[in-house]
Formats: structure tokens, C-alpha cells, sequence
């Protein structure tokens, strides 16, 4: 276990311009744990300051409205580095952390973080890199929420969704629900707009299957090229 972990170490982005001493000495400072799918690892209650690193599995990040409603803030796949708000002192304020499958973290107390910066400054900058490139990518969102409609953010999350498909087309494991707390809206209103694309023969529609049958017509429309939805052919 121990010389996996160091070789998982080794290649995260922002530990690469550690030497193999370093790496070592690093390894002895995080701590390895698994989680199965579904379990909720991290809550607003805890108090906990670490930063995680993903190495196996997939995570969603999320908060709960008042009211009751998920949203859904991010979804990170193996070699994600989340928690950074560790660093100052937040933790990850009213967020939960969920696996969404079974998953293989690595965790790092915010002392042994703050000590390795300290430390090795190119790592600190790469650190920052990292946070900028989330930090570009969470602007983007708000951006979308702020500036586009549902079916033109619909139509740009089964496009980012079906990127990284095997087959380039079709999108496995989704529901309904799962596309609307992604998006920060209601199942009902995503089963619409869904609906309205399939009578469009944008999509076709399964159990947990969703099928591109034309990547353009939904570029246009995320992109906002196309007329006003309810008016479009």
C-alpha cells in the first residue's frame, strides 16, 4: 500500500517538482481511506480542516437550499484536489461530499499542507494554478445560471456530458433528477425540456440513456446562436 500511494504521489500535477525524498516525506504525512458509492464523507457539521485528493472514483460537491433543493457545485473525477478552503481557516463551508462511486482518497491535515508550501514554493504555485483553474471553471457556471435559460444550459451539460462518452454519443446513468440538481433546477422542468428536445429529434430518450442525435442543434442553442427556444424549429 505504502509504494502505491507514493507512486500515486508522484504524479499529481502539483507534487511533480518534488523529489523522491520529498515524495517520501510526503507520503508519511497523508493519511489513505476508501469510501463505497453514495456514502456522504464530508457535511457543514464537520470541522475538520483537510484537503483532499481524489485517486480513485468520482465525487460530487453539493449544498441544500432552504427550501430543500440540491445543487449540485461540482462533480470531480480521479486526480482532483479538493478542501482548498482548508488553507484559510473555511473548510468546505455548507458543502457536502458524496462519492458517487466507490472511491479512494488521500487526506491532508491543513498543517502538513501549510508546512509543505513552507517548504517546497513551486508546489505552493502549482497549488495555485490548480485553484485557479476551478476558480475559472465555477465562474463559467455562475455565468451560465446568471445569463442562460435552462435549455441552453441543458444542452451544454449533455454536451459536456457525452465528451466524455465511449462512444461519443450517448450518456449511461443519468436520471431525470441527476440532470436537474447538475443544472439548479426542478426534475419536472428538466423532464420538459428534455421531452421538447426528443420531439425535436435532438435526442432520444431511455431508462438512464440518453442518446445525441444532433450535437449542433444543441451547440447552437448552449452557445445562444439559436433563436429564442420556444421559437425554435
Amino acid at each position: 500500500m505504502k509504494h502505491h500511494k507514493e507512486e500515486y504521489l508522484s504524479t499529481i500535477d502539483i507534487f511533480q517538482d518534488l523529489a523522491p525524498g520529498e515524495v517520501d516525506r510526503l507520503d508519511q504525512q497523508v493519511t489513505m481511506s476508501t469510501c463505497q458509492a453514495g456514502r456522504v464523507f464530508y457535511t457543514p457539521a464537520d470541522t475538520s480542516e483537510s484537503l483532499f485528493l481524489l485517486k480513485k472514483g468520482r465525487v460530487q460537491l453539493y449544498r441544500i437550499s432552504p427550501e430543500g433543493k440540491k445543487l449540485i457545485i461540482a462533480v470531480l473525477e480521479s486526480g482532483a484536489i479538493f478542501g482548498e478552503m482548508s488553507l484559510v481557516g473555511q473548510g468546505m463551508q455548507n458543502t457536502f461530499a458524496e462519492a458517487i462511486e466507490a472511491c479512494t482518497l488521500c487526506v491532508m491535515s491543513r498543517s502538513d499542507v501549510v508546512r509543505m508550501f513552507q517548504e517546497n514554493p513551486q508546489v505552493a504555485m502549482r497549488f495555485l494554478e490548480a485553484l485557479a483553474a476551478r476558480l475559472e471553471a465555477t465562474e463559467r457556471k455562475l455565468e451560465d445560471l446568471a445569463f442562460k435559460g435552462i435549455p441552453a444550459r441543458l444542452a451544454g451539460l449533455l454536451l459536456e456530458l457525452v465528451t466524455g462518452s465511449q462512444d461519443g454519443s450517448s450518456i449511461i446513468g443519468f436520471t431525470h433528477q441527476d440532470f436537474a440538481e447538475r443544472l439548479g433546477t426542478y426534475r419536472e422542468t428538466t423532464t420538459q425540456v428534455l421531452n421538447s428536445f426528443r420531439e425535436k429529434g435532438w435526442i432520444k430518450i431511455g431508462r438512464k440513456h440518453i442518446r445525441i442525435l444532433n450535437p449542433n442543434a444543441l451547440m447552437e442553442l448552449s452557445l445562444g446562436s439559436m433563436p429564442p427556444f420556444t421559437k425554435a424549429a
